[in-house]
């Protein structure tokens, strides 16, 4: 399996091996965020404060959605890095084959569903009258992109799995630099308003998943499919299955929490919602890189897993926890000091209620992003080491925690109160989280010695 197009992590130095890994993801994953961003800036300042407030309300929507793609192929590459650190390739092509077969006829049920259920869906949430069509309409363009999203986040995980995190980062950038021309061609110049946005990421999203299946066919030979190699294994099904179903729950988990979460947002009033839109951008582009350390560690640790290398999943998760804690610190800084100006960002100097709103969230939360990056970096170990329950389950308390607290305390806190409900909901995760992964990382102690 001599191949430069993929990476060994199951020797070699650790701290440059997790950095090279995880960079690539950090940096794909800030061009994903210019996606809903520059969607949002360019709406935002082009079309207006109800359009921008119509991609707030449909951004939890379309996150259940696009994370739940997410969460099936995380589990799958859990299981593709275990064959690949064991070397048994025959057994990887078998899952790579099931993989893409049933998370494609999935995601095509999503499709249909999500398309004609959005407008339900959106009134169900509490959206206002003045936005829903806006908001229906972004979101059914969305929903048909999705195979495009599937097809790209499997090919990637599939890469990720073998070490290469970088392929899909320059895939990523070349569809985000796209997906700004087209917003400017679409909303600005043709002034297709936020269904112009939509069809922009579509567009781009295709092209990035076409890049991956170029690349993978054409560059690593081992992967090269036979027609009677592409086949559903049943025996793998049940493997993959219950990976991808705890992984894909986990972060349906997650977002619907904010799905809930902008049901609580919404009775506010246009202002706040503009300003709640603008604002989780802002946490999204922070806790994004918290995540994808996380996924970091779970690439390291899978392989490593596979391999039995049980001191360099303990060293692994040290480093991991080192560069979450620096990373969340210097975001604090960052974020608290320049609030008004990130603001201002998204909705112009002129819009003074919103800038005020969104300062008022920022300056709270920023104080708090240590308490995600710890949670990421636990959750990032129990994904490495196949204990997908423990993510769902440490996910689960925080989302019932945080959205009962939102429901409570916003109406006396405004805006303010959901900073002070994720602050109530992380405390609860690690609760959950620290005596859990004292007891793994014991019983890993005595299989190594």
């Amino acid at each position: 399996m001599n191949n430069k197009n993929v990476v060994d992590m199951t020797r070699g130095a650790i701290t440059p091996q997790i950095i090279h890994f995880t960079l690539p993801l950090i940096i794909g994953n800030f061009f994903v965020l210019t996606y809903n961003a520059v969607d949002s800036i360019i709406v935002g300042r082009f079309v207006g404060v109800n359009a921008l407030a119509s991609l707030g309300a449909a951004s939890p929507v379309m996150n259940i959605m696009l994370f739940l793609i997410i969460g099936i192929c995380l589990g799958m590459s859990v299981l593709m890095g275990n064959y690949f650190g064991s070397n048994d390739i025959d057994n990887l092509k078998k899952v790579i084959s099931t993989s893409i077969i049933v998370g494609g006829l999935f995601t095509l049920l999503i499709v249909i569903l999500g398309f004609f259920f959005t407008h339900k869906i959106l009134a169900l949430m509490n959206t206002p009258a003045v936005i829903i069509d806006d908001a229906t309409t972004y979101l059914q363009i969305i929903f048909i992109g999705l195979i495009f999203t599937f097809i790209y986040n499997i090919y990637a995980a599939t890469l990720r799995s073998m070490g290469n995190s970088k392929v899909s980062l320059y895939f990523l950038i070349a569809s985000a630099f796209l997906n700004v021309v087209l917003d400017i061609l679409f909303v600005v110049i043709w002034k297709q308003g936020v269904a112009g946005a939509a069809l922009a990421t579509v567009i781009a999203e295709a092209f990035s998943a076409l890049f991956c299946i170029l690349y993978v066919r054409f560059n690593i030979p081992f992967l090269r499919f036979k027609q009677s190699e592409f086949i559903l294994d049943k025996d793998f099904l049940k493997i993959i299955m219950s990976y991808s179903s705890v992984a894909a729950m986990q972060q349906i988990t997650l977002h619907l929490g904010k799905f809930l979460i902008q049901g609580a947002v919404n009775p506010l009033g246009v202002f706040v919602i503009a300003a709640f839109n603008a604002v989780t951008r802002i946490d999204d582009f922070v806790m994004i890189v918290q995540q994808n350390i996380g996924h970091g560690i779970t690439g390291f640790l899978a392989q490593n897993k596979g391999k039995g290398n049980y001191n360099r999943i303990r060293k692994g998760f040290i480093i991991g926890f080192k560069m979450e804690v620096f990373y969340s610190l210097l975001m604090t800084i960052i974020i608290f000091l320049f609030a008004k100006d990130l603001m201002i960002l998204f909705v112009g100097a002129a819009e003074s209620q919103v800038v005020e709103e969104g300062v008022q969230y920022l300056k709270i939360m920023s104080i708090l992003y240590l308490l995600p990056g710890l949670t990421n970096v636990i959750q990032g170990y129990f994904r490495g080491l196949g204990k997908m329950k423990k993510t769902l389950n440490s996910t689960f308390i925080q989302i019932i925690v945080r959205v009962t607290a939102a429901y409570l305390i916003a109406s006396y806190f405004g805006i303010k109160g959901f900073a002070l409900a994720c602050l109530i909901g992380w405390i609860c995760m690690l609760g959950y989280q620290v005596p859990v992964l004292l007891k793994i990382g014991n019983k890993n102690r005595i299989k190594h010695y």
